[in-house]
């Protein structure tokens, strides 16, 4: 069973309690009991606090279907972040313009807050360094992820990589069944089910090109598809809807990235963006 499929973790626990072994019970009841620290915490912290091996916290999220503790922490986080409630997050129609600019700017806050709980450093290390062997990386995206995939490619031309954008469907598709598998396909939907997504992976796998998705964190069809999920977590409201936040956790899981590969590269990216300065000063006065 994968891990999209067991994503609910304390639906999971409570309704296999009973079968669980006294150890077993012991991590259940923390992880109950302290799901906000644990989204924070590593294996290592959570074993200490139980007084058990770093092993035995492992076999327990393996025991609830998850591939290791920092699945489970993910699924865990999907959980336990609630719908906006506080007070200042909270718009509603009698708002003055200020108080809504206050709770948007704080709605970013905490998205990008979430998503960086989530974030697993090994999954980004594969991703910056399948970007750094890549001969050409495309970026897809429809509506609003256009416009991030449209912002990837502009950051990443800077590092002297070959990279394209596209947002128009037919293009898409086009473009994706020329990749060769020394390129990488970086699909970007917030929700993970758009259809022409779903298509571009499948094209993008059938060449052997390496796929990697910022999607939202959730089960979706997108996730399971690529080679490398990156997600990100956002919350909607009556006002400001869920994708409408994720683009802030979009951008900066891109920013990552490109920062990421721009260090790994260090002279070649230096020269590149000499080069791109160079040209670019002709257009300024």
């Amino acid at each position: 069973m994968s891990d999209t499929e067991t994503r609910h973790c304390l639906p999971r626990i409570r309704s296999s309690y009973s079968q669980f072994s006294e150890k077993e019970r012991q991590v259940a009841d923390y992880i109950l009991n302290h799901s906000n620290k644990i989204i924070h915490s590593t294996i290592n912290q959570v074993a200490e606090d139980l007084n058990v091996a770093d092993a035995t916290v492992f076999r327990f999220c393996k025991r609830i279907g998850f591939k290791g503790f920092q699945a489970m922490k993910i699924a865990l986080a999907a959980e336990i972040v609630n719908p906006i409630q506080d007070i200042h997050e909270t718009i509603t129609e009698t708002d003055s313009t200020k108080e809504v600019a206050e709770k948007v700017l704080r709605s970013n806050i905490r998205t990008l807050e979430d998503t960086y709980h989530i974030l697993d450093n090994a999954t980004i290390d594969q991703a910056v360094q399948i970007l750094l062997n890549a001969t050409h990386i495309e970026f897809y995206g429809n509506g609003g992820s256009g416009i991030i995939a449209m912002d990837a490619q502009h950051k990443f031309i800077r590092t002297g990589l070959r990279s394209t954008s596209y947002s128009d469907a037919h293009l898409q598709i086009m473009s994706a069944s020329q990749l060769l598998s020394s390129d990488v396909a970086v699909l970007i939907s917030h929700s993970g089910t758009n259809k022409d997504m779903l298509r571009v992976a499948d094209i993008a796998k059938e060449t052997g090109a390496t796929t990697i998705a910022i999607t939202n964190l959730a089960t979706s069809p997108l996730s399971k598809k690529v080679d490398i999920p990156l997600y990100t977590v956002s919350q909607e409201t009556d006002f400001r809807s869920e994708a409408l936040a994720s683009r802030i956790a979009q951008l900066s899981l891109v920013d990552a990235l490109y920062v990421n590969v721009m260090i790994a590269r260090k002279e070649k990216s230096k020269h590149s963006l000499q080069l791109m300065r160079e040209a670019i000063s002709s257009k300024r006065i």
